[in-house]
C-alpha cells in the first residue's frame, strides 16, 4: 500500500517542475517589457514609467499582504490544518499569476510577436489568481495540492475570457471586481464543490471545528484584509476624484459591516456572545459589495447602508442558508464563500444596477437605462457561466489520477507536512500509542 501513496506523492513536485519549466522557456523566447521600461527613449517615457510606478506600486503591494498574509491567515481557522490552508494558498497564489500572465501575454499584450510585461499586467494577473483563491476555499481541506493546482490551470482562462465578455464587451461598470471576481470565483468554486462531492450528504468532520488559538488566527487575517482592502477596490480607478470616492466609499462600507456585524452577532446567538466565525467574515463583507459602486456618484450614506446590508446578508447566510443549502442541495461550502462572496456580490451587483440609474451623471436617460440593463446582465452572465464552468471543472477533478485525500485524512496537516515537534516529542509517561492520529501512523 505504500507504493500507490508515495507515487501519488510525486505527482505534485512533478506537475509544479513541468509547469515551471515550460513558462520559464515561454518567458525565455516571448516575453519582454513594455516599451516605457525595456527602452526608455525621452524624459517623456521616463517620467511616466515613474509616475506609473509611484502611483501603483504601494497599492500593488498592499494586495499582495491581503492575499498572502491576510488570506492566508484567514484560512488557518481549521486547528489542524493551519499549514496546509497557508501552504496551498501562497502555491496557489503564485502559480495563479504566472499562468495569468501568460495567458494575457498571448491574449492581449502581443507586440512584434512578444508579450509585453509591466506593472498593469502583474496587477492584473494577481486579480485573476484571487479568483482561483476564493474558489478553492470551497473545498479547503477536502481537495490534494494536485486538484488545487489542476483547477487553477482551468479556472484563471476561463475567468479572463469571462472578464474580457463583461468588462469590454458589454461594458459593466465594476471596477472593485464585485462581479467579475467575487460572483464569479463564489460561484465556480461552489459548481466544482458540487460536481465534485456529488450528492455525498455534508457532515461535520471531527477535525473541523475551530479553537480559540485557530480563530485568533484567523481573525487577524481578517483585520490584514479589512485594514488593506481600500487598496484593493480603487487601484484600477483614475487617479483623482474616482480613486479618491472609491477609497472613501469603501472604507465607509466595511466600518458598517464592522459595526453591524457585532450587533447582529450578539442578537442570533443565544447566550448574547459574538461569534468569532460571524466577525471573521461579515466584517468584510461590505468591501465585496462596495466594488461595483465605489467610484460611482453615490452618497455616503449609500455606502454606509451597502455596508450594512452586506454583512447582515452575510451573517443571515451562515446562521440560515448555508444549512439549508447543504440539507437540500447536499453542497459543501467549507469556508462559506456564499456567505461572503456571493450574496454581497449580488447585493453589490444590484446596487449598481440602482446607481446607474439614479446616480447623478452627463449620460442621458436612455443611456442610464441601457448601463443598468448592462450591469443586470453581467451579473448573469458571471454567475451562470461560472456555475456551469465550476461543475464541469469539479467533474474532472474526480479523476484518481489527481489523488484526492482519502476522508480519514481530510483537514490534516500531517498528510502534507513532515511534523517535527510531533514526531519528535517523546510521549508522555503513562500515555499510550493507541490513540494515535491515523493521520501520523499513514506518515510514518
Amino acid at each position: 500500500s505504500q507504493r500507490p501513496r508515495q507515487g501519488t506523492r510525486c505527482l505534485l513536485p512533478l506537475s509544479l517542475g513541468l509547469f515551471q519549466a515550460a513558462l520559464l522557456l515561454f518567458f525565455t523566447l516571448f516575453i519582454t517589457y513594455d516599451e516605457y521600461l525595456s527602452a526608455p527613449t525621452n524624459s517623456e517615457d521616463v517620467e511616466h514609467a515613474a509616475k506609473q510606478l509611484h502611483s501603483t506600486f504601494p497599492f500593488f503591494q498592499d494586495i499582495q499582504v491581503m492575499l498572502v498574509v491576510g488570506l492566508g491567515l484567514l484560512l488557518a481557522f481549521l486547528p489542524r490544518y493551519g499549514l496546509s490552508a497557508l501552504t496551498h494558498n501562497f502555491l496557489l497564489l503564485n502559480v495563479s499569476a504566472q499562468w495569468a500572465l501568460v495567458l494575457q501575454g498571448l491574449l492581449h499584450r502581443l507586440h512584434h510577436g512578444k508579450a509585453l510585461l509591466g506593472l498593469h499586467s502583474m496587477l492584473s494577473a494577481e486579480f485573476a489568481a484571487v479568483t482561483v483563491l476564493i474558489s478553492a476555499e470551497a473545498v479547503l481541506g477536502r481537495t490534494s495540492p494536485s486538484q488545487l493546482l489542476a483547477m487553477a490551470l482551468c479556472e484563471v482562462p476561463i475567468y479572463l475570457a469571462s472578464e474580457w465578455l463583461i468588462v469590454t464587451r458589454l461594458g459593466v461598470l465594476d471596477v472593485g471586481g464585485t462581479i467579475t471576481i467575487h460572483v464569479f470565483a463564489c460561484y465556480f468554486g461552489l459548481g466544482v464543490s458540487k460536481a465534485l462531492f456529488g450528492n455525498a450528504k455534508p457532515m461535520v468532520h471531527p477535525k473541523e471545528t475551530p479553537t480559540p488559538r485557530s480563530d485568533l488566527l484567523a481573525l487577524l487575517g481578517t483585520l490584514v484584509l479589512w485594514v488593506f482592502w481600500p487598496s484593493f477596490v480603487a487601484v484600477l480607478c483614475q487617479p483623482g476624484d474616482a480613486q479618491h470616492r472609491a477609497i472613501l466609499h469603501t472604507l465607509l462600507a466595511l466600518s458598517a459591516s464592522a459595526i453591524t456585524t457585532v450587533l447582529i452577532s450578539i442578537l442570533l446567538e443565544n447566550d448574547g456572545k459574538l461569534s468569532a466565525g460571524h466577525l471573521q467574515n461579515g466584517s468584510l463583507a461590505g468591501g465585496v459589495a462596495i466594488g461595483a459602486v465605489a467610484d460611482m456618484h453615490i452618497t455616503p450614506a449609500a455606502a454606509l447602508a451597502l455596508g450594512s446590508l452586506s454583512s447582515l446578508l452575510c451573517i443571515l447566510g451562515f446562521q440560515f442558508l448555508t444549512p439549508l443549502l447543504a440539507k437540500k442541495l447536499a453542497l459543501q461550502d467549507r469556508c462559506g464563500i456564499h456567505n461572503l462572496h456571493g450574496l454581497p456580490g449580488i447585493l453589490g451587483a444590484m446596487a449598481s444596477i440602482v446607481a446607474a440609474l439614479v446616480a447623478p451623471g452627463d449620460g442621458s436617460e436612455a443611456a442610464r437605462h441601457r448601463q443598468a440593463q448592462w450591469q443586470a446582465a453581467g451579473l448573469v452572465v458571471a454567475l451562470g457561466g461560472s456555475l456551469l464552468a465550476g461543475m464541469l471543472v469539479g467533474a474532472a477533478l474526480r479523476l484518481p489520477c489527481l489523488a484526492p485525500p482519502p476522508e480519514p485524512l481530510c483537514f490534516e496537516d500531517a498528510l502534507y507536512f513532515k511534523l517535527q515537534e510531533r514526531a519528535e516529542s517523546p510521549p508522555e509517561l503513562g500515555s499510550s500509542t493507541e490513540g494515535a492520529p491515523l493521520a501520523m501512523m499513514e506518515c510514518m
